[in-house]
């Protein structure tokens, strides 16, 4: 088992057999991004191609979707790791309150710690041993490197010069080569180190052998509450904040001990945010652009020549540099002229807001969290099955632009979500969204505005807040609608938003009433999957009908979606007829047109999907919902009529057979149960 502490030939004798690795912190992410080929796979969204990356897509809390944020962080990781351009900036995400990305950068900081505490990827330094008998510092018989410089650092800086230093590495048994890409990434010692190391070298007459006695090799710390190897810092306002809080400032303690004030020592650079995370760290500046001038001054000279500099003192690091900060003070610092030199060293990345309703849903289940719910009470709270669904799909539409010309708001949705959208192509969406990114004000790009995570989670709070969700130990999806008529008089200022999002509010009602209608039918028919089963009927038989071999009987078979086994139907064209005509299809040409159309869906989704099952086409799953109750009980009126009218035993029966399929099959509790069926025979739901 390796020492914890060992000496610098040592440790660079397993440096040289592949115990440790010497790379610069790009370098690092990049290996911890690239490790497995694997993990990157292409796809499309929006209409357009791009990667997704599954390095991001682990754990219980993961990132979910961001594509183009992560196409944006990869591209520019690799081009630093290669010493392009970008190992000169910082990495911002700016974009608006909630959208996620603070979590990004925790995210990743939690990853980095993860991949840096493997043995083989644990980051090291050095400290210095003070010999007894050297004066100038007191009590303090060990100094470490304040900015955890690497010990192959402290290595090429040995010696008087390079050259001797390369020898040094070459008798030490490394490679020309293997010393070149050392020195691929060589930054002088830090003031202290290097004064430090001279006062060593002078008190031993250069008797290197000696001054490596000194020298001890320690393993960098791990630490999140510490803020080693990732640290943030959060912009405070005007009067608390401090340059101290970033780069340190002169130790009175030390001063007791060190009696050479020349000594760069008596600066304490852990006090600061930036040393901590100096010898391949991930430094996090939230809100950067909150900032105060003197500390933007500190960024600068930080992001352009990685040092920290303090009175003429310099302290080179290695360190990434990833900000946060909203739209709107970007554009403020932009705006101001003489802060030009930071906003060049910056590469921004525009985040949006998410806009796949399916993606959503793990959002919306993030944001409910994972432990059990109570009622003020202490009873179990229950969730509506559809609760997920209502609020995913009202902040979803919230954050689509309007585009009517093109796509309605729905249409919008279902292709955003890789849904079909009847005819419209997800060209369509691929065209507004293109269109939208060429405007120069960010907030009116694809996603930008809407209703974020921190609305969602108000949203929630609210609804938990009512007595009608304590007193029935329930959250019911349709109080969710009114939960989010409040958060938006409550918290959206603008006029044109808010009206924009109470008619967003007004589409997401009405594809919660057809939902609804969806989960009456198969409460109704005593089985979850029951309106599944008749689209795919319809499906299979519009397929069959098209197929050449097709006999006299008309006797096709299918995959029955509840137990995957090929079942045998007969194509019944009344069936057929009837579902179309629901979707108001009277002539024979329009019903041509709509069978070519999924027949097109469905050999080109089930190559890709086998378990493809067509219930993201709403007005398909409405058609055949709505003829088989017109077919079953003569009408959806006859149901609501008979489930509103409970006075004869017959109708009383239906009712409870319902509510007890609700219940036992379907996710429901008696309280969102009764409330649906409520609900589904309301005049607001028949219209």
């Amino acid at each position: 088992m390796r020492a914890h502490v060992q000496s610098l030939d040592l440790y660079l004798d397993e440096l040289k057999r592949g115990q440790h690795r010497f790379e610069n912190v790009f370098e690092s992410i990049a290996r911890m991004l690239f490790d497995d080929p694997k993990h990157i796979q292409p796809i499309v969204v929006n209409g357009k191609n791009t990667y997704d990356f599954l390095k991001f897509r682990t754990g219980k809390k993961h990132i979910i979707g961001m594509f183009d944020v992560l196409n944006t962080f990869i591209a520019f990781i690799k081009d630093a790791a290669e010493d392009g351009e970008s190992k000169e900036m910082a990495f911002v995400l700016a974009g608006e309150p909630g959208n996620g990305k603070t979590y990004f950068v925790d995210y990743l900081s939690a990853m980095y710690r993860d991949f840096v505490s493997v043995a083989e990827n644990n980051r090291f330094t050095f400290r210095f041993k003070i010999p007894k008998d050297m004066e100038g510092y007191g009590n303090l018989r060990v100094v470490e490197s304040q900015t955890y410089e690497d010990p192959v650092i402290l290595a090429m800086n040995l010696y008087t010069n390079k050259e001797e230093s390369k020898e040094g590495l070459l008798r030490a048994g490394f490679s020309v080569d293997e010393i070149e890409g050392f020195y691929r990434n060589y930054r002088p010692l830090g003031a202290d180190s290097e004064f430090i190391l001279n006062d060593i070298k002078t008190h031993f007459d250069e008797d290197l052998d000696r001054v490596k006695e000194c020298i001890e090799i320690v393993k960098v710390p791990i630490s999140e509450t510490m803020g080693t190897i990732t640290g943030k810092y959060p912009a405070k306002d005007k009067i608390t904040s401090s340059g101290v809080d970033l780069v340190g400032e002169e130790s009175i303690q030390r001063l007791l001990h060190i009696t050479n004030t020349n000594n760069p020592y008596r600066f304490d650079l852990r006090r600061g945010a930036l040393a901590r995370v100096g010898g391949g760290g991930i430094h996090f500046a939230d809100e950067i652009f909150k900032n105060k001038t003197d500390l933007m001054k500190i960024y600068l000279g930080v992001v352009q020549n990685r040092v920290i500099e303090i009175d003429a003192f310099k302290w080179p690091i290695d360190t990434f540099i990833i900000a946060t900060s909203n739209n709107a003070d970007v554009q403020n610092y932009r705006a101001n002229g003489e802060e030009k030199p930071i906003i060049d060293r910056c590469k921004f990345c525009y985040v949006a807001h998410n806009t796949d309703y399916k993606l959503q849903q793990q959002l919306t289940k993030y944001a409910l969290g994972s432990s059990e719910k109570t009622t003020f009470s202490g009873e179990k709270l229950h969730m509506d099955p559809n609760l997920i669904y209502v609020m995913s799909t009202a902040v979803t539409l919230s954050r689509l632009p309007r585009a009517e010309d093109k796509l309605t708001p729905v249409e919008m949705m279902k292709l955003a979500a890789g849904e079909v959208a009847g005819e419209k192509s997800i060209k369509a969406l691929a065209e507004i969204v293109e269109d939208l990114e060429h405007e120069s004000d960010i907030t009116k790009r694809f996603g930008q505005k809407g209703l974020g995570q921190r609305d969602l989670a108000r949203i929630i709070n609210t609804q938990r807040g009512y007595s009608e969700t304590n007193e029935g130990c329930c959250m019911f999806g349709e109080d969710a609608f009114k939960a989010t008529e409040e958060v938006i008089l409550d918290y959206i200022q603008d006029t044109n938003e808010r009206g924009k999002y109470f008619e967003d509010l007004k589409i997401a009602r009405g594809l919660y009433r057809k939902r609804i209608r969806t989960e009456m039918f198969n409460a109704f028919m005593d089985e979850p999957a029951a309106i599944k089963k008749d689209v795919l009927m319809y499906v299979n038989m519009i397929v069959g009908m098209g197929r050449s071999d097709l006999g006299s009987d008309k006797i096709i078979t299918y995959r029955d979606p509840q137990t995957n086994r090929m079942q045998p139907i007969k194509i019944d064209e009344r069936f057929v007829n009837a579902v179309e005509n629901e979707l108001e299809m009277k002539t024979r040409e329009q019903k041509e047109s709509f069978r070519g159309q999924i027949r097109k869906i469905y050999a080109q989704r089930l190559q890709t999907d086998k378990n493809y099952d067509f219930m993201d086409n709403v007005d398909l799953v409405k058609a055949v919902t709505d003829t088989r109750l017109n077919s079953d009980i003569a009408s959806a009126g006859g149901l609501v009529g008979a489930l509103a009218n409970r006075t004869n035993e017959d109708n009383e029966r239906l009712y409870n057979r319902i509510v007890t399929t609700m219940t036992t099959k379907l996710g429901y509790c008696n309280t969102c149960a009764q409330k649906t069926i409520e609900f589904f025979c309301t005049q607001d739901h028949q219209t």
